[in-house]
């Protein structure tokens, strides 16, 4: 079966993911690309390279979420993946208290989920005293709940990974805010091919020279071209605390003018640049401006 991509390119095949069948990973596989087979994977490392073997066509990779902020170690395997970033998703996130039959919040002592899942569920977990128990997925969580059979324990999952496992939901909605949003990157073995012209979102690693005020001339070209940053991270590099790398995403696309203006700017304090991915911006990137 084959999809299509925002950038009209015909795809089929699988699309690998870090988690379970019913996790939220497998939800925006589903939701981004329908006509796509979810592929499930143990790490990221491992969607990743089955993208590089050809087991899939492409990848999707959870990275950052509106409540508990960047998923610990992505951007690191980022840079050295060998794929390219070719679209973005973002996935709202409702999160359901589940547990085996004859359970009740009365009877829950712990509960288990992904670590970015419980930290998202902060307010609810303290309110009932839980001790929190970090799993590989919030489906796997559910599954291995759903084997044990234990009534002291439940997971923070998808409503369909109740379904999935045969759990019963004791809460739904426990997410500590609404606006509750986890944001993926989608991708693959070829780079997108947006036009200068489209909304694009840029993702790039450059590496600072040892100079003074380095960062804040690098970027200075992007003020002043009226370029947008939407996020900066830094990474130590060489193990002798001195330099840094930076992982960049801007609003734009190479090719443009005033981009190519503040390109020129910060190679003159950078030692490379290392283009991860030009692609389409979604609209959920827009809401509220």
């Amino acid at each position: 079966m084959a999809a299509k991509t925002r950038t009209g390119k015909t795809i089929g095949g699988q699309i690998a993911f870090q988690g379970d069948i019913g996790s939220y990973s497998y939800h925006a596989c589903g939701m981004r690309f329908p006509k796509l087979k979810p592929l499930p994977c143990t790490t990221f490392e491992d969607a990743i390279n089955a993208v590089h073997v050809g087991k899939a066509q492409l990848a999707m990779i959870a990275v950052d979420n509106s409540v508990a902020g960047r998923v610990a170690d992505v951007h690191h395997l980022l840079p050295g993946s060998g794929l390219k970033i070719v679209g973005e998703h973002y996935q709202p996130i409702h999160h359901h208290f589940l547990a085996v039959k004859g359970a009740s919040l009365k009877t829950i002592k712990r509960v288990e989920s992904h670590i970015h899942a419980l930290s998202q569920c902060r307010k609810f977990i303290r309110k009932h005293k839980l001790k929190a128990v970090v799993a590989l997925d919030t489906a796997g969580a559910a599954r291995d709940i759903a084997a044990r059979n234990d009534v002291s324990v439940a997971a923070i999952a998808s409503a369909a990974a109740g379904k999935i496992y045969g759990l019963t939901s004791l809460a739904m909605n426990i997410e500590d805010e609404q606006h509750n949003t986890t944001r993926f990157l989608i991708m693959a073995r070829e780079a997108a091919a947006p036009k200068p012209s489209a909304r694009c979102v840029t993702s790039m690693i450059f590496r600072l020279k040892s100079v003074p005020a380095a960062l804040y001339k690098a970027l200075g070209g992007f003020a002043t071209n009226g370029i947008n940053l939407t996020k900066l991270e830094s990474y130590l590099i060489g193990g002798f605390f001195k330099k840094a790398e930076f992982y960049v995403e801007v609003e734009g696309h190479p090719e443009a003018p005033a981009f190519k203006h503040a390109l020129r700017d910060l190679a003159l304090y950078s030692d490379r640049v290392n283009f991860l991915g030009t692609y389409p911006a979604d609209k959920f990137r827009f809401r509220g401006r």
